[in-house]
């Protein structure tokens, strides 16, 4: 595979598991160093990296956190110079509810990770781009960022005001050569689906027929969206949703 990103570095948060490793991974077939952030380390990742060929560093990090985010940034920056992508992929589903049963705490859990946490990693690396000169962001989002789905209400929120923060967030930077997409990741192969199935052969087989495509997704596919809007391939899209999802919106 050609190294398209020769002598880049990219930040992957949520890099342990799923999505951000399969994100992780991509990035570092095409020859860049690699910034892993995630609130539980898992080796797996690293080593895969460095069979690949290419290196990475951990940093343990609580998105939802400022000083934490803050931290990761300033180690980042210390170990490899500069933050040419990033993939703010962090997130959890919370608990399934209705609207009125959902507690308060799993609300403000829900959205501290995955708005709260996409929004303070922007805040840091947004300003270490614009040193740079250049610099390209994707957000994990969800098809719950563009369509409801009941017994969800904290994460479909979540996910909604992920796809509204990318699109100000793209505005606010565009003539400042940072771009800011988001990925809409339809039913993807990964622990979180896992959960919410309870590894039940007949609730994974609802999912997939939710799926016009006839399938669930691997997190592979999700990552080669990802790495193509940090390319210069993408070079004139910014404040996009991107849904990445078998055709499910499209219904």
């Amino acid at each position: 595979m050609e190294k398209l990103f020769k002598d880049k570095v990219a930040l992957v948060t949520g890099a342990s598991f799923g999505i951000g490793r399969a994100s992780a991974l991509a990035f570092a077939k095409r020859g860049a160093k690699i910034i892993l952030v995630d609130w539980i380390e898992d080796a797996t990742t690293a080593k895969f990296i460095k069979e690949i060929g290419s290196e990475s560093v951990f940093i343990k990090c609580d998105v939802s956190k400022l000083h934490d985010v803050k931290s990761m940034i300033e180690k980042a920056v210390s170990a490899y110079g500069r933050i040419d992508f990033a993939h703010n992929n962090a997130g959890v589903e919370g608990i399934q509810a209705s609207t009125v049963d959902c507690t308060e705490e799993n609300w403000d859990r829900t959205l501290a990770v995955n708005l709260k946490g996409i929004w303070l990693c922007m805040k840091f690396e947004i300003p270490q781009m614009l040193k740079q000169g250049k610099g390209a962001i994707v957000n994990t989002a969800s098809i719950a960022g563009l369509v409801g789905s009941p017994n969800l209400p904290a994460y479909v929120s979540s996910k909604h005001a992920v796809v509204g923060l990318t699109k100000t967030s793209a505005l606010e930077y565009a003539q400042q050569k940072i771009r800011i997409n988001a990925v809409c990741p339809g039913v993807i192969k990964t622990a979180m689906i896992d959960r919410l199935t309870g590894f039940d052969a007949e609730v994974e087989k609802q999912y997939v027929n939710m799926e016009p495509i006839g399938r669930i997704g691997q997190p592979e596919e999700i990552a080669e969206a990802v790495v193509w809007l940090c390319s210069d391939a993408a070079s004139f899209i910014t404040g996009h949703a991107m849904a990445v999802d078998g055709g499910f919106v499209a219904q």
